[in-house]
């Protein structure tokens, strides 16, 4: 490749920030400001600005690996390849298709997720896949499909927050896990408007708010219908946009009613007058917004937890206007797309269901399959987990690293041992990929071009800057390689552009309809919102004016075919595990600034380790005390399914009665291990951010 700038996006969380690489004489590749992008404005944070440290070949992967002799040994790429359809092969003949599974990543471009799940689907003819995404954001689409009828992470670009009168942020820590959406807040602020934030612990994020709110951890939805109980009793509700607009809602008005703000203090801790003033700061501007993350929804009861949030907005009319409504703020880098293209358990491209017959024959025709062919929906992402080894005998796992991420984590690290066989491809040699039979090394973000999907929607282009080394091909090489060595010699195209324009036909006239999309426009212009359709069933790929995106949803109608929007009615239920005399205190988990997700990439980056070196629990003095437990002094969490030891970091800005982990490390430090199964019923998103432990002292 040329030594010149290349504009492209960051590889890490689901801003996709803008930055400009440029390759150095000595081999590395050097970040600076790429002030165009409207996400950023040129604003990186330390992830972003160190992620060419993981393209060394000092961190990552460089050649095949297969097991030998119970060791992981370097081997040829058609070794490799072979090893891998020969295990997936043979479990297909002697167990069936659906004894393989395939497991994704919300970190592969539109591209590869949209492969995966035509590969899982075609060539090996499993319903058994699904991907970490459901780990992440399930809650929030299920919440939002029910009430709008589409889910898109935010219905509206991040630059309308500064515009809206009073945002209330749930649940997100956002000046940890996405720095430089910070600014929007703050110029919130700048112009007059309010920050609540809904928290157990005094965040960074926290820090900036107008009012913080401190619940007990997994009672979100019981504050949130003691909100709607108060906006009712004080004559706050938008009678003349529910008639219009909306549909249920005294079903959810009823519901909510039983829900009077003395009882809800008592559930969730947050004193009567803190309620009053959050519902006072809401409605009084002509415009506000709700905006949730993983601590709301990451519950066995995330859905209801986000429609209750919506009923408030519905409630209010404060959805499908400017500078209001709600919105999920996704937080892998391609969660958004990664949910959209076929690698969930009940989705094929373009957000169509699998179950949908209309749905099945468009993509099959789009194949060149029989619709009767296509597999039904498959088990949820953790349910996947737990049958390996028993259901699932093989598993081809790409751009995830469940030993660390999932919950009950040392379970499903003994259920992914007991497989007959794990091919895994990957950047580096994570924990997951250290027990796999085969690991191959595959090319990452600055040495491939593709396209992922951000937090509002905007459909990107992250561009090639480098070549890759020598021995690395792309996950599209080796599902290629796969397909064929299995049977399948066409379909499955190495070059992006091409999967691309494939992708495009599929998607057309769903309800995430990219076909107005192409890579020309996109090199273009700073991305395009989705949907984006192009009349017609044939789609030219030179044809790139035919529609503008849409970055703002619901202006006019929702996405339910009467256009109005849903009231779901729902209650306060308790969390699947609460406090007893065994095990008296909650454990939440979460994120620190300078590692992300399971740490797989970023604990191989030296300036981040400095930043933040291992795993900590964070507790009240007053625990602490109880404890004798001093600051730095390890400290022993354990819950039911196991044990977790790291220092004590001790500070007034947590509850007494909680403890936080964050979740990055592998090790006697990893969170995960304590973490609850407990799935939501609609979303079958595991319950991370509530489980009862207990703490012990550590002789050292």
């Amino acid at each position: 490749m040329p030594n010149s700038v290349t504009p492209t996006h960051c590889p890490y969380c689901a801003l996709q920030c803008g930055m400009n690489l440029t390759p150095a004489p000595d081999g590395t590749v050097e970040v600076s400001e790429r002030a165009d992008f409207p996400v950023n404005r040129g604003a990186l944070c330390g992830k972003g600005r160190t992620a060419p440290a993981v393209l060394s070949s000092r961190v990552r992967l460089t050649s095949p690996l297969v097991r030998s002799g119970g060791t992981l040994v370097p081997a040829s790429w058609d070794e490799a390849l072979d090893r891998i359809a020969e295990g997936l092969s043979r479990t297909r003949t002697e167990h069936g298709p659906d004894a393989c599974g395939v497991f994704g990543g919300g970190g592969l471009t539109n591209e590869k997720a949209y492969t995966l799940g035509k590969f899982a689907r075609v060539v090996l003819g499993t319903s058994q896949i699904d991907y970490n995404g459901r780990f992440c954001m399930s809650s929030a689409a299920a919440g939002g499909m029910k009430a709008f009828g589409l889910d898109r992470g935010l219905p509206f670009p991040l630059e309308d927050i500064p515009k809206s009168g009073c945002v209330i942020l749930v649940g997100s820590n956002l000046a940890e896990t996405m720095p430089p959406s910070l600014r929007f807040f703050t110029e919130l602020k700048e112009n007059g408007g309010t920050l609540i934030v809904v928290d157990p612990r005094r965040t960074k994020t926290a820090e900036q708010a107008d009012l913080h709110l401190m619940p007990r951890p997994g009672t979100d939805l019981a504050l949130a219908l003691g909100l709607l109980h108060l906006v009712v009793a004080e004559g706050r509700t938008d009678e003349a946009y529910i008639g219009e607009r909306t549909v249920g809602w005294e079903d959810a008005r009823a519901a909510a009613m039983a829900h009077w703000p003395e009882y809800v203090e008592r559930i969730t801790g947050v004193p009567v007058p803190q309620l009053r003033e959050t519902v006072r700061m809401f409605c009084e501007p002509e415009s506000a917004m709700v905006l949730t993350a993983r601590g709301p929804e990451q519950q066995s009861k995330g859905t209801d937890t986000v429609s209750a949030w919506i009923n408030l907005c519905l409630a209010t009319g404060r959805a499908g206007r400017p500078y209001s409504g709600y919105g999920c703020l996704t937080g892998q880098g391609n969660g958004q797309g990664g949910r959209e293209h076929g690698q969930k358990a009940d989705q094929l491209p373009g957000y169509r269901k699998l179950d949908d017959p209309a749905a099945r024959a468009h993509v099959a025709e789009v194949w060149g399959v029989d619709p009767d062919s296509l597999p039904g929906p498959g088990r949820s992402a953790y349910e996947l987990l737990d049958a390996l080894g028993s259901d699932i005998k093989s598993l081809l796992l790409m751009g995830s690293n469940p030993v660390v991420s999932a919950p009950r984590a040392a379970h499903i690290e003994e259920r992914i041992k007991s497989l007959d066989f794990l091919a895994v491809c990957d950047v580096v040699l994570s924990e997951t990929a250290a027990l796999a039979d085969v690991v191959l090394p595959v090319t990452q973000w600055a040495e491939e071009t593709g396209t992922t999907t951000n937090l509002e929607g905007r459909v990107l282009l992250r561009r090639q800057a480098i070549t890759p080394p020598d021995g690395i091909r792309s996950d599209l090489d080796v599902l290629h390689g796969l397909a064929d060595r299995l049977g399948v010699e066409k379909g499955f195209p190495t070059d992006s552009e091409e999967v691309f324009e494939e992708l495009r036909r599929a998607s057309a006239g769903g309800p995430a309809d990219y076909s107005g999309i192409t890579y020309r426009r996109l090199a273009e212009e700073n991305g395009v919102f989705w949907p984006c359709p192009t009349p017609g069933k044939d789609v030219p790929a030179g044809d790139h004016d035919v529609h503008p995106g849409t970055p703002r949803l619901f202006l006019e109608r929702f996405a339910h075919p009467d256009g109005r929007a849903r009231f779901v009615p729902v209650s306060h239920r308790a969390i699947a595990e609460e406090p007893d005399a065994e095990y008296p205190v909650l454990l939440t988990t979460g994120r620190v600034v300078a590692q992300y997700q399971s740490g797989a990439q970023t604990r191989r980056v030296d300036e981040l380790n400095a930043a933040a070196p291992g795993p900590f629990v964070e507790l009240h003095p007053r625990l602490a005390e109880r404890l004798g437990a001093a600051e730095g002094d390890p400290v022993a969490v354990v819950s039911r399914r196991g044990r977790a030891v790291a220092p004590a970091r001790i500070t007034l800005g947590i509850r007494p009665d909680t403890v936080f982990m964050p979740f990055h490390w592998y090790g006697e430090g990893r969170a995960n291990t304590l973490t609850n199964p407990a799935l939501d019923p609609t979303s079958r998103m595991p319950e991370f951010k509530a489980c009862a432990v207990r703490l012990e002292t550590v002789e050292r």
